[in-house]
């Protein structure tokens, strides 16, 4: 049985630059349905009043996958950082965009590719850029 839909809190500086994103992927081809659905029913608050323990762009977190009870630590990324280098992850990837503007302790079932649903449980926020001051990275 599916949960609920969490809800989820996004900074307007995250929120512009992804919208902006979105828009160019739209035209590549790349499906961006999910994330649009996303930011689209986000709370959006400035940078200054982003609580703390919500994934934010550039956020690093643990999570769990609780479909095969792995649990990683990610920094959530633009496109253009997510270069190969392990523990980034790109907001287009399903678990990128899974992950965005959840806090610690929220779970949301996610579709990903093969026709699958995986669930997705933050454990932690191990740095938020807004957090540590940095509010227009």
């Amino acid at each position: 049985m599916a949960t609920p839909v969490p809800p989820i809190v996004m900074s307007r500086l995250d929120y512009d630059r992804i919208e902006a994103l979105l828009e160019d992927a739209g035209k590549r081809g790349i499906d961006i349905a999910a994330l649009e659905s996303e930011i689209t029913r986000a709370e959006v608050v400035e940078p200054a009043q982003m609580p703390k323990g919500v994934i934010s762009m550039n956020s690093t977190a643990r999570f769990r996958d609780e479909t095969s009870n792995e649990e990683r630590e990610l920094t959530l990324v633009y496109p253009r950082d997510a270069n190969g280098e392990a523990g980034r992850v790109s907001i287009l990837a399903p678990v990128g965009s899974a992950l965005l503007g959840l806090r610690v302790d929220q779970s949301i079932d996610w579709p990903v590719p093969g026709n699958r649903t995986i669930t997705l449980r933050v454990l932690s926020v191990e740095y938020q850029p807004e957090a540590a001051g940095e509010l227009h990275r």
